[in-house]
């Protein structure tokens, strides 16, 4: 895995996971051009999101039983394709299936990151797969603004344009780069689906991490959709195009998720783990007091995202070393049920906002964390063994 074809992955994934998050500034000039509302543009985020985690349940665990070399281009392609259908639909219901499907194809990105821990050496495996994430990272905070920067030029079809072109470009690339790879393992598809929640029932190092990843996920998914209310609302009435300025101080966050990758080749996984929890808790108390200083939101920003993306890295990477056979799996499993935490996380910071407004938000991140820290307790001393799985 040189350095390289590290880079090569992370900005491959970042590229394909940025495809999920093109229409999010965007609904209103959508709707605008395919005379549609609003509300009813707003299900095409709902859509994606759909199309994604049934793409990681079905496609991702492929992985392990197909030859990656050609699999990642494959699906590159198709959702190519896809972006291209978001491209030309005439209207806002063709759009919503092309769009269902672009999230079902978007999903190299979660292929990427398990093929780079196959690929990396024990030495170096964190570091690696933290680049990559990295990326996807990076993708995700950045789409938004490109986003909109391409629809003010070019209207918002040229963003599906744009990121079709570059989805075939990545295919080749990556098509040139990646070794061939035998399958790790053979079975039938069935299986291999029904083997995902195997190998979380047998795994109880498995199964803490994920409810660690879960809990990270809710809390990060809800400090965000939270953070948009606070930034829009007294006193500050943000526009749009500034508030979502803030997401790019999440961009330490991906920094942070690249060296704590280093953490955990050199055996730090647990202990950085807790540590992180606690700062994301402190994090929290200081959010209760920063609410109406923006200094004080911006750097509250900062610090969750560096804890949060360091925890979601040393969960991942201590999934991957259970299973070298099963990793894509493993990945599957690990999305998964960070997609649920996340849909849970943005649920409840809509109802919180409503009782309590900000308070009522950064409570329940302190509960959250509580929480969390209590099972990295408990939890942590099994964790450190690990039997084979396959």
């Amino acid at each position: 895995m040189t350095r390289g074809l590290t880079l090569l992955f992370a900005v491959a994934g970042g590229a394909a996971v940025g495809n999920l998050y093109w229409a999010q500034p965007l609904l209103e000039l959508i709707a605008s051009d395919l005379q549609a509302s609003t509300a009813t543009a707003g299900w095409l985020i709902t859509a994606t999101q759909i199309g994604y985690a049934t793409g990681i349940v079905l496609l991702v665990p492929l992985g392990d039983v197909l030859n990656r070399k050609l699999l990642v281009p494959v699906m590159l392609l198709c959702s190519a394709a896809a972006l291209l259908a978001c491209a030309f639909a005439p209207s806002i219901g063709l759009l919503l299936a092309a769009i269902t499907v672009l999230g079902l194809t978007t999903v190299s990105g979660q292929i990427l990151t398990p093929l780079a821990g196959d690929l990396a050496d024990d030495t170096n495996r964190g570091h690696v797969v933290g680049t990559v994430v990295s990326g996807i990272l990076t993708g995700i905070l950045v789409s938004r603004t490109i986003s909109g920067l391409v629809a003010d030029v070019a209207g918002w079809r040229a963003i599906y344009a744009v990121a079709a072109a570059a989805a075939v470009l990545f295919a080749a690339l990556l098509y040139r780069a990646i070794p061939p790879l035998p399958p790790k393992t053979r079975m039938a598809y069935p299986a291999l689906i029904a083997s995902v929640a195997a190998v979380v029932a047998r795994e109880r190092t498995v199964r803490w991490t994920l409810v660690l990843g879960a809990t990270g996920f809710a809390a990060f998914t809800m400090f965000w959709t939270a953070l948009t209310f606070l930034l829009s609302g007294p006193p500050f009435h943000f526009p749009v195009s500034v508030i979502g300025l803030f997401g790019l101080a999440g961009l330490a966050g991906a920094i942070a998720a690249q060296r704590s990758g280093r953490l955990h080749d050199r055996g730090w996984s647990l202990p950085a783990t807790g540590a992180s929890w606690a700062v994301v808790l402190l994090c929290f108390v200081a959010a209760a007091f920063t609410g109406r200083s923006v200094v004080g939101v911006i750097v509250v920003v900062v610090l969750i995202d560096v804890a949060l993306q360091a925890v979601g890295i040393l969960n991942q990477l201590r999934v991957f070393a259970v299973s070298h056979e099963a990793r894509s799996r493993l990945n599957t499993a690990f999305v998964t049920s960070n997609f649920i935490g996340g849909a849970i996380g943005s649920a409840a910071a809509t109802v919180l906002w409503s009782a309590g407004g900000w308070t009522a938000v950064s409570v329940a991140g302190m509960a959250l964390s509580v929480f969390a820290l209590a099972v990295w307790a408990m939890g942590r001393r099994g964790a450190l063994v690990v039997t084979p799985a396959t």
